[in-house]
């Protein structure tokens, strides 16, 4: 009885034991959640202007005497805009000061109704400048609570069925005030912009997470009537940039929302030199040696965010700020910038290891 009661005893001590180490743990994981998540939402507030430069080869595109001109073209993406989020409007209201000679959009720029007067408000300093646009689904439709996990399963297959349960945002609204700043709407359209001694034709797509893309003819292919807007001009295979009869420098740009690879393929193909995207997020929670966990489209994680070239030529991809040649590499090929973006969804107000941004892209004749 004696070596009952001895072991009993033992076996009693050694539980409170492992249910002191228990609670100790569970403490400590709950210290290191809140900290994590503390730090994710202030680093969700820390706005990063990244600077990137393509250098094009002036003689490759048939004109020497192009050298030293350059074209600035600011990208903004995934604002994600709350009516009172008066600091991001006002660090977007900032970018204004970086003077640039086009604005690209590429979607979800707002979270609510009633983001559209602050958003106007932080854009107006750039209404004048050449600009054009396409939407996310968050401007279509309002964000709804969704489990983060879900995110992991990988699903890759744009959503296009269950919106019809989904309240509208404003859209036609946001699409009238962009307009009203001289912006044009790519929604699976083209346009041209002539820029000092550039000359540009952009293409766009609506958004491909939504199954909204319809591509759109060619200029000069078009049908009777057709909105396409733009002067045809045949973009020469070997060459990122060309020149036009004119002395102007020539290249054509794409916007999509979501990066889906059918999406760069096609404009690519149509002889893009440089496509802009947003959607992803950059991933929105990294892991520090591994980069994103997600992208929540079909592209491979490490295409979550930053400058590379499509399809893919093995030279990387630029998260920060840095400079990289052009003219050398097999054609077609394009440069693809994924913004990792400004916001977040209300409901998953964090970022991890990538912080919210906005690209200053330069393009130097050399």
């Amino acid at each position: 009885m004696a070596a009952v009661r001895a072991m009993a005893n033992i076996l009693a001590r050694a539980g409170r034991g492992i249910w002191r180490d228990t609670k100790r743990a569970v403490a400590v994981g709950a210290a290191a959640a809140a900290a994590v998540g503390t730090w994710g939402l202030l680093e969700a507030q820390a706005y990063t202007l990244r600077r990137r430069t393509i250098l094009l080869d002036g003689a490759q595109a048939g004109n020497p005497a192009s050298a030293g001109r350059s074209l600035r073209i600011l990208h903004l993406s995934d604002s994600h805009l709350l009516g009172w989020q008066h600091r991001r409007a006002a660090w977007i209201e900032k970018l204004a000061a970086t003077e640039p000679d086009l604005v690209v959009l590429t979607g979800d720029l707002i979270a609510s109704p009633a983001a559209l007067t602050p958003l106007f408000s932080a854009l107006s300093p750039l209404a004048g400048t050449a600009g054009a646009f396409v939407f996310g689904s968050n401007d279509y439709y309002r964000p709804q609570p969704k489990n983060p996990l879900s995110y992991l399963a990988a699903n890759t297959t744009p959503q296009s069925h269950g919106n019809e349960e989904r309240a509208e945002q404003p859209w036609q609204e946001l699409k009238d005030g962009l307009e009203a700043f001289g912006w044009h709407d790519l929604t699976n359209l083209r346009t041209h912009f002539n820029i000092g001694a550039w000359s540009l034709d952009a293409v766009g797509v609506d958004d491909p997470h939504l199954d909204r893309d319809e591509f759109p003819l060619p200029l000069g292919d078009s049908p009777q009537g057709s909105p396409q807007r733009g002067t045809p001009y045949t973009v020469d295979p070997h060459q990122v940039a060309s020149t036009t009869p004119d002395g102007a420098t020539y290249l054509r740009i794409g916007l999509t929302h979501a990066p889906y690879k059918r999406i760069l393929d096609a404009m690519t193909a149509d002889g893009c030199a440089l496509v802009f995207a947003g959607h992803t997020h950059g991933g929105q929670v990294c892991l520090p040696g591994a980069g994103a966990l997600v992208t929540n489209c079909d592209l491979e994680r490490e295409y979550a965010s930053g400058l590379f070239q499509w399809p893919p030529t093995g030279k990387g991809v630029m998260h920060g700020d840095g400079t990289v040649p052009t003219g050398t590499e097999r054609r077609p090929t394009a440069w693809v910038n994924v913004s990792a973006g400004l916001g977040t969804s209300p409901f998953a107000p964090v970022r991890i290891a990538c912080r919210p941004e906005a690209v200053l892209l330069d393009l130097i004749v050399i």
